[in-house]
């Protein structure tokens, strides 16, 4: 499944449903690529405050990755005035 991420807000939630969907509590994530559940709850809830390094980790133990493509893939009227 892929998601068009456009704000941090997005970016928490579609991490937390991720983690909740593989079953995972925070702790177990956090355990698995060293990092605080803590962390990873600050991630899920205020990314904009989180460390790239952590939302790597993160994105590893959820067995995901990054893809950035040009703005031209999203309807320019939805993303215009965001992010």
């Amino acid at each position: 499944m892929e998601n068009s991420i456009h704000t941090p807000q997005q970016l928490g939630l579609v991490l937390r449903g991720c983690r909740k969907s593989m079953k995972l509590s925070q702790a177990a994530a956090a355990k698995t690529v060293g990092l605080l559940p803590k962390t990873i709850s600050g991630l899920e809830t205020a990314p904009e405050s989180s460390s790239v390094e952590s939302l790597f980790k993160l994105l590893s133990a959820l067995e995901l990755e990054l893809v950035l493509r040009p703005k031209s893939f999203v309807n320019i009227k939805k993303s215009k005035g965001k992010w």
